[in-house]
């Protein structure tokens, strides 16, 4: 198979590119800065320019474009960013598929849980509907624009949740100040995480490649979310640190403004219906296991 990956070169494509790789597909990487044979610079603006000829004779085409949601405050520069590095590569990738003479077979766009906005204790899963602020307007917009590119092939909408990796995204900042033994809750604790290991994000995407009748949303979670107040004390039982010293909130929000609330002192309960109905078998489907298994202890 061949595929052409765009964001390729962030956390999630430099952990998926080699499990492609690794089952005998193609890659090809859209790149803002290529540095190799197989990558091709784009600089997407909704529309699609020279780069598009990449698509040609591709089979899957996946989207993992977008700026990070938690470097800096999110000034009105910033949320003008995290929009349009989400919304204007979807949009020309969109475009790009829809001028093909032959479609890849699937189109997987990212998303991300901020869909479903706060919602408390409520158990969501793809059917909930989208949230109201600020992070839920930019995956609704985001998946919008992806799903354009159902006129001509299969899209799948991948709404990931806090992925847990050994060296990179949130997890070694989370993991920081329990190694100082300062580690606890974030605020009253009760919100709920959802989460997932870096393996099974990489395995449920290989597997929406090929699972033909998978359209649509897809919530890219973890079965067994977690109040922030457990995960505390999973990383702590892990490290065999303290995990009893909680973070107030008002700090967090004189620190990081709307992100605080918006990344973690609010959160969403999120179950992956769709991807338990049809089969896939996580590898790592509670917490503290996936945690020991992240950082190297037993």
């Amino acid at each position: 198979m061949r595929v052409v990956v765009a964001g390729g070169t962030g956390l999630l494509g430099s952990a998926l590119i080699p499990r492609l790789e690794a089952d005998g597909h193609t890659v090809t990487i859209l790149s803002r800065a290529p540095r190799g044979p197989r990558e091709v610079a784009w600089h997407p603006d909704g529309t699609a320019g020279e780069w598009a000829t990449a698509l040609d004779g591709a089979d899957a085409v996946i989207n993992l474009s977008g700026a990070s949601i938690s470097e800096g405050r999110w000034t009105p520069d910033r949320k003008a960013i995290i929009d349009s590095s989400r919304v204007h590569p979807t949009r020309s990738l969109a475009n790009a598929i829809g001028q093909l003479s032959r479609p890849p077979a699937v189109f997987i766009s990212g998303s991300a849980v901020g869909y479903y906005g706060p919602c408390g204790d409520e158990a969501l899963t793809e059917d909930s509907p989208a949230g109201t602020d600020f992070l839920a307007g930019v995956c609704n917009q985001w998946e919008w624009e992806a799903q354009v590119a159902s006129r001509w092939t299969r899209v799948v909408l991948l709404r990931t949740g806090l992925v847990l990796h050994p060296t990179g995204g949130a997890l070694p900042e989370i993991v920081r100040p329990f190694r100082f033994y300062a580690g606890g809750p974030m605020g009253s604790g009760q919100q709920y995480w959802s989460w997932i290991h870096i393996e099974d994000w990489v395995e449920m995407v290989c597997w929406a490649l090929k699972a033909e009748p998978l359209d649509g949303a897809l919530n890219v979670t973890a079965p067994n979310p977690v109040r922030n107040r457990e995960f505390a004390a999973a990383v702590g039982a892990v490290l065999h640190r303290p995990s009893w010293l909680a973070t107030p909130g008002a700090a967090l929000r004189i620190a990081l403004g709307e992100m605080a609330d918006a990344l973690l002192l609010n959160g969403q309960r999120v179950l992956p219906a769709r991807a338990e109905w049809s089969g896939y078998a996580f590898r790592h489907p509670d917490l503290l296991p996936a945690l020991q298994a992240l950082l190297g202890r037993r």
